[in-house]
């Protein structure tokens, strides 16, 4: 079978974990945005849907290398198996007795939350004890695709759930989502994974590491000023953002990891990684001239020549850009997670993974606050600008500590 990808997902074990992995996240991804619009709704303030975000993101910080430490002496596939449970169970009772109780909202979602922490490092972690080292690539990959495609459903899915079966049925859905994913796990068969070195090559884990935190604390940032973009830029009303970048986005991810899986398993990850960082700084510095590009003397004449309903115009420019900046991130997040995997051993790397969920955790907090605030003082384009420079000059040290 000549297709990588096709020859992962022929790995039952492997198989189901990625089916689980599709319906927890969608499962997860959902709980997010529909506990925002219910807390929203119950209170129309933002102050409240802050207060919701905390409680998604301050267990990542207290949490996090706690429970890579603890999964890591624990069985990964009961670890696993439990967090959906308990997230399930969690929204039952959200369900049955809470769902209009803001404080009771907040508390079950930080529980919910905190089961979370333990889930993540069980589950990437599997992927090298199910797989051979040469399909790592292809895993990850699918596991990209996994993660942003369900992003992309429960994205598209939330508001239509919530008016077809109401702010209370609507965590009956999600809880029986968390228990297929929970079903799928007790079908995957672990073979008992072997002892090797703890830790083989310490300077990239580093740098996968540092990698996998700015790419995941970038979509952050994006997210933060995705709505002064969309006004002060582009000049749409900002409920078309999401649709019109975060959609491109999360399907140029979907592509770069088929890519990487089917046809570059084998190239060198330090050259993709860097590909990534380059694309990401070049597209973000282009981002808030859209307008400049689509002005210009070729594009200006292309448009003479282009019937009406094809000219191009500032939003084909920016949809182009969020498809490239997706293709960025799957060539920094998918071959820094086969690194972690590649070389470090069963024992310690749901600590690894801790780490990571925290370093995210930590190092969002002050560009998301910072972010914010620098957009209202200077501009979003100037902020856009600032931050491609940033990661363009990342990019140049790489190529100097080669």
């Amino acid at each position: 079978m000549n297709n990588y990808l096709l020859r992962v997902l022929s790995i039952r074990p492997f198989f189901f974990l990625f089916l689980s992995e599709i319906f927890s996240q969608i499962a997860m991804n959902m709980t997010n945005f529909i506990l925002i619009i219910v807390a929203f709704e119950l209170t129309k303030s933002n102050t409240a849907v802050s207060l919701i975000v905390l409680s998604f993101t301050v267990p990542t910080i207290i949490f996090g290398i706690l429970a890579g430490v603890y999964v890591d002496r624990w069985n990964k596939k009961q670890v696993l198996f439990l967090t959906n449970i308990i997230r399930a169970f969690l929204l039952l009772l959200l369900a049955f007795f809470f769902s209009q109780n803001l404080f009771f909202i907040f508390i079950l979602s930080f529980l919910i939350a905190i089961a979370t922490q333990f889930f993540i490092p069980a589950e990437t972690p599997m992927i090298p004890v199910l797989v051979k080292k040469n399909l790592l690539m292809s895993a990850n990959s699918l596991f990209g695709m996994g993660i942003y495609g369900s992003i992309l459903i429960a994205y598209a899915l939330s508001g239509s759930i919530i008016l077809f079966f109401g702010k209370t049925s609507v965590f009956f859905v999600l809880g029986f989502l968390f228990f297929i994913a929970a079903l799928f796990i007790v079908l995957m068969r672990v073979k008992a994974a072997n002892r090797s070195s703890l830790i083989t090559k310490t300077k990239e884990i580093y740098h996968a590491l540092l990698l996998l935190t700015l790419s995941q604390v970038l979509i952050l940032v994006v997210a933060v000023i995705g709505p002064g973009y969309a006004r002060e830029i582009l000049g749409i009303d900002i409920k078309q953002f999401p649709l019109l970048f975060v959609t491109p986005a999360a399907l140029g991810m979907v592509l770069g990891a088929v890519v990487l899986g089917n046809f570059l398993h084998a190239h060198p990850k330090r050259a993709m990684t860097s590909a990534g960082i380059f694309l990401s700084g070049v597209t973000l510095l282009i981002l808030p001239y859209g307008s400049q590009v689509t002005s210009r003397g070729f594009i200006t004449a292309l448009n003479t020549y282009l019937p009406a309903i094809l000219s191009i115009n500032i939003l084909h420019i920016m949809v182009f850009l969020a498809f490239v900046l997706g293709i960025a991130n799957a060539l920094i997040f998918v071959p820094s997670h086969t690194i972690l995997q590649e070389e470090t051993s069963d024992e310690v790397r749901g600590k690894i993974y801790g780490v990571l969920n925290t370093m995210v955790g930590l190092f969002s907090l002050f560009p998301i606050i910072l972010v914010g605030g620098l957009a209202d003082l200077f501009g979003v384009g100037t902020v856009l600008t600032g931050i491609g420079a940033g990661i363009l000059a990342l990019f140049m040290f790489r190529l100097l500590i080669k």
